[in-house]
């Protein structure tokens, strides 16, 4: 059991991992919805099907900064790299903002 010192020093740095963990958490979710969105493009789902739909609505707000920055000619393609940078950049991010708040 801890002692009542154990507890008060803890309790700082608990606060500081549970935001970290929230942030960490964002942003794979970010990262979940743009990868999920590539693999359903990639797969041909039916764009008219209300969940996919969904998951491009939101992919398409989480990628709008990087809509276009690549213009292959094969669609597959173009559609991995512009949703797949963004991804990658939130997993990045986040993570590394997650870790300096875990750190503080």
């Amino acid at each position: 059991m801890p002692t009542n010192d154990q507890y008060h020093r803890g309790r700082g740095r608990t606060a500081a991992q549970r935001t970290a963990l929230i942030i960490h958490i964002i942003a794979d979710i970010a990262a979940a919805f743009l990868a999920l969105w590539i693999l359903l493009y990639l797969l041909g789902a039916n764009q008219a099907n209300v969940f996919v739909q969904f998951i491009q609505g939101v992919a398409n707000s989480l990628a709008w900064w990087a809509q276009d920055i690549f213009t292959m000619d094969i669609e597959g393609l173009r559609v991995a790299l512009n949703y797949g940078l963004p991804a990658v950049i939130y997993l990045f991010v986040g993570h590394g903002i997650a870790g300096r708040v875990r750190h503080l």
